[in-house]
């Protein structure tokens, strides 16, 4: 059997959740891990939105364009 190794952000959490005694805690822990990684995803949005000098008209024009790779 292989040993698994942990990150620092995995052992922390680890350490953590043997405070977490009750569903509501976990729920709770969820909401905020979510809320967490939500905003992480808007940052990087606006900063690739930002870089590529995007704008709505271009995000409506990449919407309406069909990019599928054609099937043989």
């Amino acid at each position: 059997m292989e040993a698994t190794v942990f990150n620092p952000t995995q052992l922390h959490l680890l350490q953590m959740f043997t405070y977490n005694k009750d569903e509501e805690s976990l729920l709770e822990l969820k909401d905020v891990l979510f809320n967490y990684y939500c905003q992480k995803v808007n940052e990087e949005g606006k900063r690739v939105w930002k870089e590529k000098n995007m704008s709505n008209e271009m995000m409506y024009d990449l919407l309406e364009t069909h990019v599928r790779t054609p099937y043989k």
